[in-house]
């Protein structure tokens, strides 16, 4: 995977710096989140593509997904560095400094345009691991919320536009012990899903085969979003 920065024809920006990424990497993983976490327990890591073109379709409960979806499949996990699209105000000031370093791009959900669409269809093709949260924004309960087109949407544009491509959607559910935001000394459980191929969702429409492709993801992620035993 290139270092470099890559830049699509509306200019929205994504790079992975070779000296912040892995310092911020040692920085929350072996400091932060231990500090901050009663327990993190991550569960089906073998379902995760060690190469090719991946979107990562986690639930989205607090402002520490990324971190820990970073913990748990990122470079740590599998060697491979993690494309976030996010919010266009994150991306901003000297927080935007460092999301834009450690992978982030933007989009802005006021005055949504197709080039944030476009950029992580080229992402994909270029074989990077690309997150993105189908509930769209933070949920404020444990229960699943609804799961938008945007991921399958992205995934089939990507496979119909390179004939030899394959995109693997991986469910992932980040299921918390206390509701967002979460105290200190909460435990959190990372369950990660059994990939979804997009170019087995090709269909005679695009329509149709985002609307199946939704709806197994949305299946996916409800049967991994559960309480876990201890929690019962």
């Amino acid at each position: 995977m290139s270092n470099a920065s890559e830049t699509d024809a509306m200019g929205i920006e994504s790079e992975v710096s070779p000296w912040l990424t892995p310092l911020a990497y040692w920085l929350f993983y072996y400091l932060v989140l231990p500090l901050f976490f009663g327990r993190i327990e991550i569960n089906g890591q073998e379902h995760l593509p060690r190469v090719g073109a991946v979107i990562l379709a986690p639930t989205h409960r607090s402002r520490w997904d990324p971190i820990l979806l970073g913990y748990a499949a990122g470079r740590r996990a599998t060697g491979r560095d993690l494309r976030y699209m996010v919010l266009l105000s994150q991306t901003q000031g000297i927080q935007g400094w460092f999301v834009r370093r450690l992978g982030g791009f933007p989009i802005d959900r006021t005055r949504p345009t197709t080039s944030s669409i476009r950029y992580s269809v080229e992402l994909l093709q270029r074989e990077n691991v690309l997150v993105l949260f189908p509930e769209g924004h933070i949920i404020s309960h444990k229960e699943m919320g609804e799961i938008q087109p945007g991921v399958a949407r992205i995934a089939l544009q990507a496979v119909s536009h390179q004939s030899n491509l394959t995109v693997n959607i991986v469910p992932v559910s980040i299921y918390y012990q206390h509701s967002a935001p979460p105290p200190m000394g909460c435990k959190v459980w990372v369950n990660i899903g059994s990939p979804l191929n997009a170019r087995e969702y090709q269909e005679d429409s695009i329509k149709k085969a985002t609307r199946h492709l939704t709806t197994d993801l949305k299946e996916a992620l409800q049967a991994l979003h559960q309480p876990p035993s201890e929690l019962l």
